[in-house]
């Protein structure tokens, strides 16, 4: 007989996986999670966006310059995982992300990206409502464009990293099941810019 026949009690737990590796190669080598912002490094922001939103427990993962993010940055209470190959790209981080999960018994994780200060906890908090259960696959829209954070339940992450190379993340997925894709328009109440270049730094002011 199974010992587990029943959904368990409370809502579901889904992982905020924050992906903090880059190195801002376009910005001078400066690693985009200690980028200032508002006085602490902008790492700090994207956590406290992912547990204001309701995520639980919190995944983070370093590369570039990771012993002094460790350092300078307050993750307590957070997951912090090294990725080695963080150069090769974003696939490399999220494959390591996913891997960290492995046992917490997390029904999704839902992905965000270190540099997106302007998308807070409410576009985050209303693509975890769209979560319905281990292989849900939700993301957040733009004016109907598809963005960040994106929800990967958990029955989908093995496909997920066994795809995710280079810089295309989990691009390989959601094209193959692009008619499963669920999308949560959030333009209305946040912006999908990235710091990437030094003229964007002006929108960390």
């Amino acid at each position: 007989m199974s010992a587990n026949n029943h959904a368990p009690s409370g809502p579901p737990l889904i992982a905020g996986l924050l992906l903090a590796a880059g190195g801002g190669r376009r910005l001078g080598g400066r690693p985009k999670a200690l980028l200032p912002y508002r006085g602490r490094p902008l790492v700090e922001n994207a956590v406290r966006v992912l547990r204001e939103a309701g995520c639980g427990p919190v995944h983070v993962v370093l590369g570039a310059s990771a012993a002094e993010v460790r350092e300078r940055a307050d993750l307590a209470g957070c997951v912090v995982v090294d990725n080695p190959d963080w150069a090769q790209g974003m696939g490399s981080s999220l494959r390591v992300g996913l891997a960290s999960l492995a046992g917490t018994g997390a029904r999704a994780a839902l992905v965000s990206l270190v540099d997106q200060p302007g998308i807070g906890p409410a576009a985050v908090a209303r693509v975890l409502a769209a979560y319905r259960s281990p292989t849900s696959l939700v993301a957040a829209a733009y004016d109907g464009e598809r963005g960040h954070p994106v929800l990967f339940g958990a029955n989908r992450w093995a496909d997920i990293a066994a795809t995710a190379t280079g810089d295309k993340g989990a691009r390989v997925h959601l094209a193959r099941h692009a008619e499963e894709l669920m999308l949560v328009e959030c333009a209305d109440i946040a912006e999908a810019f990235d710091i990437d270049t030094p003229p964007d730094l002006a929108r960390l002011l």
